[in-house]
């Protein structure tokens, strides 16, 4: 069996965090391992409070998971600090993962600010160039860039920059878009448009995670990144059109997408269909 890590935060809701990128692994077949860079209280209604672990013990998390079962792929998704990102650049440039995903986690989806300035600057600088590709949002992509995505022409100009800076591959996610849900996937200074269409459904929580979680997944089968990344978005997508409609808020994905029905066995046929 493959395995998976994920490096990330903790949502008590179960919805994002590590709660969605393990139950991303076990629907995709991989064996998931976790190690925690913040407990956060938060539910559908917002994020009540964040505690970060000593760095120490986060260092003791990824020894302890690197030195007894390695990981084929790792996807890191919440870097509440400069201290946070510094362990884990350090650990990941001596374990050498194969597959490096990385989700730049700086705002829930309540709108909170998750990541610190400094924890930005530093994961530019030491992270993202560790990474086999990136997947910032809309709103990520424009707080990195620094200035307004509005047409796609931007957003293959900025996927494109972020590319050549971070030299990395870059997934621009386009589900913010109010007409549909194209993503763009810049890789070796060219790009490929994704398409996809706007799900009804007002409940996406966790879904950068459950997308980033899913490509590293994918990565682990032996999937090569497009194929990763295009298997993940379908994934995606059937989690979102499962309609799982939980709490007073934007509430989390069906990462079952609905128990082992037709649309459930659609998707282990396309994935089938990769390999």
């Amino acid at each position: 069996m493959k395995v998976a890590l994920t490096i990330a935060g903790s949502d008590c809701s179960g919805g994002a965090g590590i709660q969605a990128d393990l139950k991303t692994f076990l629907m995709h077949g991989v064996y998931g391992m976790s190690v925690v860079t913040a407990l956060t209280a938060q539910n559908t209604t917002g994020v009540y409070g964040v505690v970060e672990p000593e760095p120490a013990f986060l260092a003791s998390q990824l020894d302890c998971v690197f030195q007894d079962i390695f990981p084929d792929a790792v996807k890191i998704g919440m870097m509440p600090s400069a201290q946070a990102v510094q362990v884990t650049a350090e650990k990941l440039r001596r374990y050498r993962p194969a597959h490096i995903v990385i989700d730049p986690v700086m705002v829930s989806t309540s709108g909170r600010w998750l990541m610190s300035a400094q924890a930005v600057e530093a994961a530019q600088q030491e992270l993202f160039p560790l990474a086999e590709v990136l997947t910032p949002n809309l709103p990520e992509a424009e707080a990195l860039i620094g200035h307004p995505i509005t047409s796609r022409a931007d957003t293959e100009a900025v996927a494109a920059e972020l590319s050549q800076r971070c030299g990395c591959a870059i997934l621009l996610k386009g589900g913010h878009r109010v007409t549909d849900a194209d993503d763009l996937l810049w890789q070796d200074g060219q790009g490929t448009w994704l398409s996809g269409s706007k799900v009804d459904n007002p409940n996406a929580h966790g879904t950068g995670c459950t997308l980033s979680s899913a490509i590293a997944a994918n990565l682990a089968n032996g999937l090569d990144l497009f194929q990763a990344v295009r298997a993940a978005k379908a994934y995606l997508t059937a989690a979102l059109r499962a309609g799982l409609d939980l709490g007073r808020g934007p509430g989390p994905l069906d990462h079952t997408l609905g128990g082992r029905t037709k649309r459930t066995q659609a998707f282990f046929d396309f994935l089938e269909e990769q390999s």
